[in-house]
């Protein structure tokens, strides 16, 4: 299993404490910040979608401070071209990003739980390890959409445009705020 420990982003007086030896001193900062990413998962049924989406707009939005995933309680076991077409569109890439199950992440710790769809958010999630925050942000889904393939688009990218404003929100967001007043902007973002 990845190990995904819920750590809060190095204070520049710990980078300076590190002795100085070039390319040590380089690859203890890349790990420290690894280790520092607020680790994000994003929630859907299928995960085949929404969830998708959000994945790949935190990586695009999220730079250094943030790591993204996405799982679903139903995988469809693949990325819907919906998906990969609404974000090729902006420029953002779907590639690598697989359909998996939410079991994956049973026993990693993230730091926020953000569920993109109704259904998803109504199911028994599991108990996530280190008590991660949780958020609902439904928005609908393109790929049960009724109506012909330029409405079903239309939606996809009307939704990925949604996700974006979202995550672009909750990245400027203080991760550092006392958990019921993230909590609090976190949910408000659903709003968005």
């Amino acid at each position: 299993m990845r190990q995904r420990p819920g750590l809060t982003r190095p204070h520049t007086s710990e980078l300076d404490n590190l002795p100085s030896c070039g390319d040590a001193q380089l690859l203890a900062v890349e790990i420290l910040m690894m280790a520092n990413k607020t680790k994000v998962l994003f929630l859907c049924t299928g995960n085949c979608c929404r969830s998708q989406m959000a994945e790949a707009i935190l990586r695009e939005v999220g730079g250094a401070g943030f790591e993204a995933f996405s799982a679903g309680s139903h995988p469809a076991g693949y990325v819907h071209p919906l998906a990969i077409e609404a974000l090729a569109r902006r420029h953002i890439s779907l590639d690598g990003q697989e359909s998996k199950s939410w079991d994956e992440f049973a026993d990693d710790p993230v730091d926020l739980v953000v569920t993109v769809c109704d259904a998803a958010a109504g199911e028994a999630c599991p108990t996530w390890p280190g008590r991660p925050l949780t958020a609902h942000w439904g928005v609908a889904d393109p790929a049960h959409h009724p109506g012909n393939d330029q409405d079903r688009m239309e939606l996809a990218v009307r939704v990925a445009e949604r996700l974006r404003a979202k995550i672009t929100a909750m990245v400027q967001l203080d991760f550092s705020s006392d958990r019921e007043t993230l909590k609090t902007r976190l949910d408000h973002l659903g709003d968005i």
